[in-house]
């Protein structure tokens, strides 16, 4: 019996493999305890630091040799994960050159971090001969990548979003933009995406929002006027309330947009939609996920305000429109590669910038502030597979303040990156 990648097994998984070996002694596994990085859905570590204690008669074989990357990318990361007491004593070497010292760039903002990973993809390609694919922008969660999305676009630069969609196409950011474009303007097509939106999941809903529709065909009238009529929709007397709140929640905030600013009326949708809340009930890592993404979208908002001479709704949704049109990108062949840190493990690249570097980013805040150490332990084991992600160049970037939620914050640089100050 054979089983891969068993840093990653649970602990049904385990009792299982334990079983089928049980008479024959015959098991092999194949692991690294310092790339277990998926605790989240369920993998324990300790079936592989454990394993000659459960198997005393194990042979252990150490894979110490590393063939993709530098001596000075691996010395980075040996002595991150150095400092892990649950682990397996081993440090990684190769007979490759040492290769360049590790790049640690700290920026004022996020956007001239930003600013300057797209500058350096794009110097690489004109002036030294490198391909886009060459490049992969590495970050700790999915909301960091909408910064990265605005600048590869604004320099030219083709990119995609691995396992995931870009920042705009993400079902939240389009559902809360698809109100803010009918407060601005009711047209049909962003009006009908509210309706399904808000009735998302409710088939008899559905079914009279096309009742509407049809009146609004017979009556040659746009769809919003053909909602606010639509006590005079036959057969709608069971949605009819539904929908006039809906009607009222949007006709209240078209009124208010006359002297909220476009911060406060997302935030106005937010509470009176209970989106948010939603989600935090949901209690999951993906919508824990999808907070963090509307969380970008308000500092999005909150960055237009500030540095907008006129700041304005249609401004704004006239600034996103620029910015969101990235479908092509998908059918280039050469393209530059976004992903989180989960999402890159097994991959590899000559060039890697690993962004966001920051105490309360990466690290987490609640793995900072918390009382379990073993949570900072996964998360230096996910730093880890991130630097061996690169094969001949690493830089690490971080900014002294960040937008999060529209709010300003201070970071220090990562406990994890401290270490290759001046490297």
């Amino acid at each position: 019996i054979m089983v891969d990648e068993y840093q990653d097994t649970n602990t049904v998984q385990f009792r299982f493999v334990s079983l089928l070996a049980a008479k024959y002694r015959n098991l092999c596994v194949v692991g690294d305890d310092d790339q277990s990085i998926y605790k989240f859905r369920g993998a324990n570590i300790e079936n592989i630091l454990s394993f000659e204690h459960v198997f005393p008669d194990a042979k252990v074989i150490k894979l110490e040799q590393n063939y993709r990357s530098t001596q000075n990318i691996l010395n980075a990361a040996n002595e991150v994960i150095a400092n892990n007491q649950g682990r397996k004593a081993k440090r990684l070497w190769t007979e490759n050159p040492e290769g360049d010292l590790i790049d640690l760039r700290q920026f004022q903002s996020g956007f001239e971090e930003a600013e300057y990973v797209a500058g350096e993809i794009t110097r690489g390609v004109r002036t030294e001969g490198k391909k886009y694919r060459d490049y992969a922008i590495l970050y700790r969660t999915n909301a960091q990548s909408r910064l990265f999305e605005e600048k590869l676009l604004l320099a030219n630069v083709p990119y995609k979003i691995v396992g995931g969609v870009n920042f705009y196409a993400r079902r939240e950011i389009k559902d809360l933009l698809a109100y803010l474009r009918v407060i601005e303007n009711p047209e049909d097509d962003p009006l009908r995406y509210c309706v399904s939106s808000t009735f998302r999941g409710a088939v008899s809903e559905r079914r009279r929002s096309t009742k509407v529709q049809d009146w609004e065909a017979e009556q040659g009238i746009r769809f919003y006027d053909a909602l606010l009529e639509a006590e005079y929709v036959p057969g709608l007397m069971r949605s009819l309330n539904k929908i006039k709140s809906f009607t009222s929640f949007l006709q209240v905030l078209r009124a208010k947009a006359d002297y909220l600013s476009v911060k406060e009326l997302l935030n106005e949708i937010i509470e009176e939609t209970g989106y948010v809340a939603d989600l935090q009930a949901e209690g999951t890592e993906e919508a824990a996920a999808r907070i963090e993404n509307i969380d970008e979208l308000i500092s999005k908002i909150a960055d237009y305000e500030e540095s907008a001479e006129q700041p304005s709704l249609g401004g704004f949704l006239q600034e996103v429109a620029l910015v969101s049109d990235i479908d092509s990108v998908d059918e280039e062949s050469d393209y530059v590669l976004l992903m989180t840190l989960h999402s890159a493990k097994g991959l590899e690249f000559p060039n890697v910038f690993l962004a966001g570097m920051e105490d309360g980013i990466f690290p987490s805040y609640m793995t900072i502030t918390g009382d379990d150490p073993s949570e900072l332990e996964e998360e230096r084991r996910l730093c880890y597979v991130g630097i061996t992600r690169a094969m001949q160049h690493l830089t690490l970037t971080c900014a002294r303040q960040r937008m999060i939620r529209g709010e300003v914050q201070y970071n220090k640089m990562s406990r994890l990156s401290k270490r290759f100050r001046g490297s």
